[in-house]
């Protein structure tokens, strides 16, 4: 069974979870990720970050959304250990369902092409490419992605 919940972006499961994911990040593409995110961006109002626990408390996932617009939420640093299966979808899921009820319409993310297994992931549960935005405008390595949240 996995749960997420809402969580402390300064805790030590988020940092152990954080690095775990910018590592994994810099040997898939050669870059951690971490220029274009800071704790301090899902410390607002409409930002959310999260983690996902398994059946003994251990956290095994996170992910965040923050404004981009006021209709528009970023998803970002959606990460899972793989020690359970399941762990992507219910962090999706429950960032989706929080992004619906804070008064968003969209998600957008960006991942890189070379990591196929997240281009994968996201083409899989609905999302489809969007010409590149912000930072990632004019970064042939980047793709973007958009899901219209539907009820």
């Amino acid at each position: 069974m996995i749960t997420v919940d809402k969580a402390d972006p300064l805790s030590s499961d988020s940092h152990s979870l954080i690095e775990k994911l910018s590592a994994e990040l810099a040997a898939i593409t050669g870059d951690s990720g971490k220029s274009n995110f800071t704790i301090d961006s899902v410390d607002g109002d409409r930002s959310l970050w999260v983690l996902a626990r398994n059946k003994k408390g251990d956290a095994i996932g996170c992910g965040a959304i923050r404004p981009l617009t006021e209709n528009i939420a970023e998803l970002k640093r959606m990460f899972s250990d793989r020690s359970s299966p399941g762990v992507g979808k219910a962090l999706l899921t429950f960032l989706e369902t929080s992004a619906k009820n804070m008064g968003y319409t969209e998600l957008w993310l960006e991942t890189r092409y070379v990591n196929h297994k997240a281009v994968n992931f996201y083409m899989n549960n609905g999302y489809v490419s969007i010409e590149n935005y912000g930072p990632y405008i004019g970064r042939e390595e980047a793709v973007c992605f958009s899901k219209v949240l539907r009820d």
